[in-house]
Order: C-alpha cells, then structure tokens, then sequence
C-alpha cells in the first residue's frame, strides 16, 4: 500500500472512553490521521465508505456483529489492512484467520500501561501501511511418508507480522512424520501459549509452549514464549531447548536471530531454517549463520508475504538458500528430507 501524506486511521470501538483513549493517543503521532470512528460495524461501514481510511483499528467484541463476523464480511469487499484490539483469549487468532494482519492487546487502566500501548499501536499502525492482505491458498496435504534421509534433526522456523497465519497454513500442509520444529513468532506472552494451544488442538503434531528441557523430537513443534528467547542446545545425539529472559535482540525478545544463531552453533548441516512474513530484520543474521555452518534455507517470496521486510533482508544478504511462495514451502521442504 502507498499512503502520501497522513496515514489515515478508522478507529471502531463500542466503547466511547475507549475510542477516545485510542484516537487522542495515536493523533499524537504527526504521521497519522484519525478521519473517524465507529461505534459498531454498520457505522463503521458507512465511516468506510465516506472517507475511505489507509488503515482500520477494530475491537473483537462489539454490539450487533462481533469484530470477527465484520472482518468476514468486510475484507472480501474492502481489502485494507486491520488491526485487531483484543483481550487475552483465543479469538484474536480467529480474527487473524479472518483477515486482520495483526494484534494488540487491550489495556488495563494504568496509565503507563496505556502509553505504551498506544507506542506499541503507533509502531504497528505504520507497519500496516506496508502490509498487503493476503488469502493463503489451502497447500494440500503431503502424503505421511516418512522422510528418506535422516540427515535433518530439527527445523527452526522465524516469524513476525502475518506470520501465526502463515505458520499455520504452512504446517497444515506437512506430514506427522516431520522432524521436531522449533518456532519464533513474534507474539505477547500468554497469547504464544494460546497459540500453540490452538494449533495443538487442530494439527496432528504434538504442539507446545516451549519450556527449557524440553526435547526436539519428531512430530513435536515447540513455540517460543512470547517474552523469553528460546535456543537449541545439543544433548549427545538428541537437540534441548533453553528459555531464557533477556533483552531484545533487533527489539524482541523472543528473537528469531537469538534462535537461528543457536541453531546454527548445536546443528549446524541437520537443521533447516525458514524465515517467514515479517517487519524489520529480525533473523537475516542467523540465518545466515545457519547456512555458513551448512544448513539448507528456505525464505518466503514477496508476493505471499504480509510484510515483505524479514525475508526481503535475509534475501538481500546472501542467507536465503530458496525463496518460494508460502504454498511451496511445504513441498519444497519434503524434496530436501
């Protein structure tokens, strides 16, 4: 998306403390615009319609249709890019299924906590200006052959903007059969427990919140805490992951460089490494790292991206083995094992 001048903001919310709290503090930003706000879909729709926003940011729980019923209905038709504002439960993935590119999670009254929320949603707001809408394609599912070479003990999996929707699309095109994965998304505490939850509870791996001990084995996915890094460490013949806090790292923490750059040290040519949709350049680094000490890398094109930013950089220097489509990884990925 191009936007000269203003990015211009549509804020909907039932709630009208709430929507003033949101409108006043992105304002503050010179860069943004807010153009208008809704109380409910329907208003939201004609606000829409009237002064055609760069950018949409919409509460999970409204009157007369909830937010992720709109984005359903709304996103077909108007295909701009919506942040969602959620409370900690799971409905936030759905609406990320439905066609919102990312998250915040609402705040509770402190004021400090408010503050960073709106710096948090500024940052956000502007990386959405860059951000495309993308229907992931349904990859069909590979055949549950085991794989041929046992060569590949880990693969190890980065992600940021639009990445639990690619993570997820890309996962359900893989066979059980499938050598343990460890993954960095860049998420809030809690909300990666809920997310792996949710997978967990849809795929036929055996998905995990990571805890340090635990093991890298076949069929196991292992998520990293949404406020801790995770690296692999080599145990005899088996791989172990430790999760530590820490400061971030290219600002996460978790950060997938943290990660990659472990991978790279414990597994060196057995892993495989796939940097995903994402802002920034967390990751280029590690990746890089990993592919020096041997490994293969895969990097996911432009066109199948949210955000073209971490896959573009880990591109542009030289770490990025293959890059394809979101929808060939999975294939790809079975022709190396």
């Amino acid at each position: 998306m191009m936007v000269t001048g203003k990015i211009k903001v549509l804020v909907v919310d039932d709630s009208l403390v709430f929507r003033n709290v949101i409108s006043r503090g992105i304002a503050t930003d010179p860069s943004i615009e807010v153009v208008a706000t809704a109380a409910d879909p329907y208003e939201a729709r004609d606000k829409l319609l009237e002064h055609h926003p760069h950018i949409m940011i919409c509460d999970v729980h409204m009157p007369k249709m909830n937010g992720i019923e709109f984005l359903r209905r709304l996103l077909p038709q108007y295909s701009l890019p919506v942040i969602v504002v959620s409370s900690i439960n799971s409905t936030v993935f759905d609406a990320l299924n439905a066609g919102a590119i990312d998250f915040i999670k609402k705040p509770d009254s402190q004021v400090n906590h408010i503050e960073s929320f709106i710096e948090e949603l500024i940052a956000k707001i502007k990386i959405a200006t860059k951000a495309k809408i993308v229907h992931h394609s349904n990859t069909a599912q590979l055949s549950n052959h085991p794989p041929k070479s046992a060569k590949t003990k880990l693969i190890a999996i980065g992600a940021s903007t639009g990445g639990t929707e690619a993570i997820t699309s890309l996962l359900q095109a893989l066979p059980r059969d499938i050598p343990g994965m460890v993954i960095v998304q860049h998420i809030p505490p809690v909300f990666s427990k809920i997310f792996a939850e949710r997978l967990n509870n849809t795929l036929p791996f055996h998905v995990k919140e990571a805890q340090t001990g635990d093991l890298i084995e076949r069929g196991t996915i292992l998520i990293a805490p949404g406020d801790r890094h995770l690296k692999v460490k080599k145990l005899g013949d088996q791989f172990q992951v430790e999760c530590r806090f820490g400061n971030k790292v290219n600002g996460h923490c978790p950060s997938v460089d943290v990660m990659f750059e472990s991978v790279a040290e414990a597994a060196g040519g057995q892993a495989i490494g796939i940097i995903l949709t994402g802002m920034g350049y967390d990751g280029a680094k590690g990746l890089l790292a990993m592919k020096r000490k041997g490994a293969r890398t895969i990097g996911q094109d432009e066109h199948s991206s949210v955000v073209y930013g971490m896959p573009k950089v880990a591109h542009d220097v030289g770490a990025v083995e293959k890059q394809t489509s979101l929808s060939q990884i999975p294939r790809l990925l079975m022709n190396w094992l």
